[in-house]
């Protein structure tokens, strides 16, 4: 048996978005825990529930019942209110793995919330479009959750 290993370019690709939310860091943590859980919704507003163990190893997953489910990933580090970080394949159904960052900062007007998205490995060309579009739909309710006070 012979094996070749052939090496290729993998696709890579960040997001960054910053959010400036009229709530304070403790609000907007909570929100963005939230938003990210029981709350999450697709881009075009159908629920997409999610489970977020908000602890260091602790899994984000998609739960369909009856032990089926969906792994996005893995709670990498948290520092309440100040940052969430999330490793793991997120929504592909490839070998491509991502690296998520919520950083969140006091300002005079609330917090800002800076996100960063990388994804490296093989992912459909397609979905580069999209995935800006649903992180900015997700990140337009985590805002108006925690400016409402919920």
């Amino acid at each position: 048996m012979t094996t070749t290993a052939v090496a290729h370019d993998q696709p890579t690709m960040t997001i960054t978005e910053e959010i400036l939310v009229r709530a304070s860091l403790e609000t907007t943590f909570a929100s963005l825990l939230t938003q990210l859980g029981p709350q999450n919704e697709t881009g075009d507003g159908k629920p997409l529930p999610m489970v977020l163990e908000a602890f260091p190893g602790g899994r984000w997953y998609r739960d369909l019942g009856g032990d089926n489910g969906h792994l996005w990933g893995f709670v990498q580090s948290i520092k309440r209110p100040v940052l969430l970080e999330v490793w793991g394949p997120l929504f592909m159904s490839t070998a491509a793995t991502s690296n998520m960052q919520y950083r969140l900062t006091e300002v005079d007007s609330g917090s800002l919330i800076t996100f960063k998205h990388t994804l490296v490995g093989p992912f459909p060309e397609d979905h580069r479009p999209l995935m800006g579009q649903g992180w900015a739909s997700m990140h337009a309710r985590v805002r108006a959750a925690a400016e409402a006070g919920r």
